[in-house]
């Protein structure tokens, strides 16, 4: 197959986007078996999560700056044929501890979802750019839904290193079609040495619009950290739900952000990417107000408590591709260390978010604290969201399209 020379199909920057959110829980369901197989504590098993999220969050800091000086095409063919090798030691593995070897290895996949985006940012202009963003959104937004299902369904069948059988077979599957599609897009690379990429990365740092985009997304994706990790306990403690009646409403956050980034795709032609970053908080912020109101009136149910959390995933759409396009729009020739930067923010929010729900929900308050907490990772996009607007008051940035 000849290496590819024109750039890549958004197709394959939403199947690279969806197989990097694939490998975190696909095999969720298998933990515990995994544990057992391997004769391991469930909590050193655990790490196969937990480890995962912090070396991914650390690896993407330096996988943005790698493509922005060596292209993105190397990076991400490396960091996927690393991911394709390592699922396979993973699906052999006999002892817990090569297992977590391997696994932490997996996390060079994260590389599909930071060049993707820096990809489309080096081809577009931002408003285009946060359309074709949306459509990977989605692919992100899904994949988390669908994954614990088929990785259930796996181990049910075959065992619980089928799930990553698949994983080693959709790896070489992807470098496969990386290869013949992914042509290179940095225009800007080999022009200085990585030492000079480096020094210029600090750039970031110093741009007010960069943290305020950033943090944006960031607790967007804190928000639904919070609400995925206290609805169980919410549904057991309170409503008594079916584990598939609880997967339906865990999943449906995932419908409200599916609408919402519909809606925004519409009017995201005429309507500058602050303003859209502005209505999804308020709607954020709005869907947690308003279930706890009727939960303090006595009149809460599992109606109002999920039906928040669509309002969130709505303003979530409207929110996520339109902060990712504006923080990657504030230094262009550093759009990949822009989406690794924001996307090892993102992880480490979620990481910390993840755990301080699980400290703080308790059985008799819990659908009020999970609110609370929504609420909270709302109001403080909001605010990051209006400092955003109040720098390009003072600030203005040429209108880039």
């Amino acid at each position: 197959m000849a290496p590819a020379k024109t750039p890549p199909r958004l197709l394959t920057l939403i199947l690279a986007t969806a197989l990097s959110v694939l490998s975190l829980n696909m095999f969720l369901p298998s933990l515990a078996r995994i544990a057992e197989t391997l004769q391991a504590d469930y909590a050193l098993a655990n790490l196969s999560i937990a480890g995962y999220l912090a070396i991914s969050a650390a690896l993407q800091l330096v996988i943005g700056p790698l493509s922005d000086r060596y292209g993105r095409r190397p990076v991400m063919l490396v960091s996927t044929a690393i991911f394709a090798a390592a699922s396979v030691g993973c699906a052999l593995a006999q002892d817990i501890w090569v297992f977590l070897g391997f696994r932490m290895l997996q996390t060079g996949v994260i590389g599909g979802q930071v060049l993707s985006r820096a990809v489309i940012r080096d081809l577009h202009q931002p408003r285009d750019a946060a359309r074709m963003l949306g459509h990977v959104a989605t692919a992100m937004a899904l994949a988390p839904m669908l994954g614990p299902t088929l990785g259930g369904a796996l181990d049910m069948a075959f065992g619980w290193r089928s799930s990553f059988v698949l994983y080693a077979v959709l790896g070489w599957m992807m470098l496969a079609l990386l290869w013949v599609d992914l042509g290179e897009t940095n225009a800007a690379a080999a022009t200085a040495s990585f030492g000079r990429q480096l020094r210029d990365y600090p750039e970031l740092f110093r741009s007010r619009r960069f943290w305020g985009y950033s943090l944006c997304g960031a607790f967007a994706v804190a928000g639904f950290f919070a609400f995925i990790t206290g609805a169980p306990l919410v549904a057991a403690a309170w409503f008594d739900l079916s584990p598939a009646a609880l997967g339906l409403g865990i999943g449906i956050i995932t419908v409200g952000f599916m609408l919402g980034n519909f809606v925004s795709g519409l009017v995201r032609s005429r309507t500058p990417l602050i303003t859209m970053v502005l209505i999804g908080r308020v709607f954020a912020t709005v869907g947690p107000v308003g279930g706890l109101l009727l939960f303090y009136l006595g009149q809460g149910n599992m109606w109002v408590f999920f039906g928040s959390a669509i309002v969130v995933g709505v303003g979530n759409g409207f929110t996520n591709a339109n902060a990712n396009a504006g923080a990657m729009m504030v230094r262009p020739q550093l759009a990949g260390s822009a989406s690794g930067l924001m996307g090892s923010m993102t992880v480490a929010l979620g990481a910390v978010m993840t755990s301080l729900t699980g400290a703080l929900v308790a059985p008799e308050t819990a659908p009020f604290t999970v609110l609370w907490i929504m609420l909270v990772t709302g109001v403080l996009g909001l605010v990051a969201a209006l400092y955003v607007r109040w720098v390009d008051a003072r600030d203005p940035l040429p209108d880039l399209g």
